[in-house]
């Protein structure tokens, strides 16, 4: 492609098209109010890499851009394309993919002036417990704020944030399920799981599962990656399903509800109802989002069976048209 195809400025309330190649796998569309810098570095093999912009580097060139990202793959078995806040909140997108066969999908992605709201929100999260959700908005030199970061994107900044957030949630679960089974649904042919934790080791362990659980902390919970989390390639199928489905738990905060013995079974509108540690990032992120779709952390997509999507992937086999909103929607469904 040529980079004319490829770059293009475009005013408030233009509509501009731009046809995509076939075959690009984990690709982004970026959109940004303002430019955004690109520069390539080489690595010790000879070999150029791509250096995108930074939300984490202060210094980084684009630190003073409001933008965003769509991720895409599309091959020969059609498109998946989704919008992400896994990482941060920036310029509000959204998507609508229309296709031949299918019928139209979307991620209205945040309501105009979500980043705002959003940072309010977080303010008083942060003055009510006292955990740093304030500091996840960044700032222009105007005081308007740029984007939110996750809570595991702010923990590169500051390591010691949110240490302890979740430690007594995480002991009133261990000490549930040590009288009770915590029962994971793993939507696969492994069926219900069955998981309890031992008070001679203090481990979480679950029925056919060749690793058992220590308790996450607070990063190991943001980012779904890590500690109890990480996945190793010795891990078996019943493992590999068991760690979206806590993890996402613990984000939700949905393991000591009445009924959360019972996992992934909740819809939407009872994420994040507990009184105790949740991600609140995650949580208002969802309630800015005009339909509530839009990956929020790592294991978003975790949804019951038959339940409504909350991590705003859409698919199609044939897709013509893949439509992207910018600037925030202002229907909410």
């Amino acid at each position: 492609m040529d980079v004319n195809d490829v770059l293009r400025d475009v005013n408030p309330a233009e509509v501009t098209n731009l046809t995509i190649p076939d075959f690009m796998i984990g690709a982004r569309i970026w959109l940004a109010v303002g430019e955004l810098q690109f520069y390539t570095v080489l690595g010790e093999n000879g070999m150029p890499s791509l250096v995108e912009p930074s939300v984490v580097n202060p210094r980084d060139p684009s630190a003073n851009v409001s933008w965003g990202f769509v991720e895409y793959t599309l091959n020969e078995a059609g498109i998946y394309a989704d919008i992400s806040f896994v990482d941060f909140m920036g310029l509000p997108l959204g998507i609508i993919l229309e296709s031949e066969t299918t019928t139209v999908q979307s991620a209205l992605g945040p309501e105009i002036g979500s980043v705002q709201n959003i940072c309010n929100d977080l303010a008083g999260q942060a003055a009510i417990d006292g955990q740093p959700w304030d500091r996840l908005c960044v700032y222009n030199a105007a005081g308007n704020p740029l984007r939110v970061l996750s809570p595991v994107d702010y923990l590169t900044l500051d390591a010691d944030a949110f240490d302890g957030y979740y430690d007594s949630y995480v002991d009133s679960v261990w000490e549930r399920y040590t009288s009770e089974p915590l029962t994971i649904l793993t939507q696969s042919s492994a069926g219900p799981v069955n998981c309890t934790v031992d008070p001679s080791t203090n481990l979480l362990s679950c029925e056919g599962d060749n690793r058992a659980y220590a308790q996450p902390t607070a990063a190991d919970i943001f980012g779904c990656n890590s500690g109890p989390f990480a996945i190793e390639a010795s891990d078996n199928a019943v493992h590999l399903a068991v760690v979206p489905r806590l993890c996402a738990a613990f984000n939700r905060g949905t393991l000591l509800l009445d009924d959360g013995n019972v996992t992934p079974t909740f819809p939407m509108n009872v994420y994040y109802t507990n009184d105790g540690p949740k991600n609140w990032y995650s949580a208002f992120v969802h309630r800015y989002e005009a339909d509530g779709k839009g990956y929020a952390f790592a294991y978003d997509d975790v949804v019951p069976d038959g339940g409504a999507d909350s991590a705003g992937l859409t698919a199609s086999p044939d897709p013509e048209v893949l439509t992207i909103v910018v600037g925030g929607s202002s229907t909410r469904e």
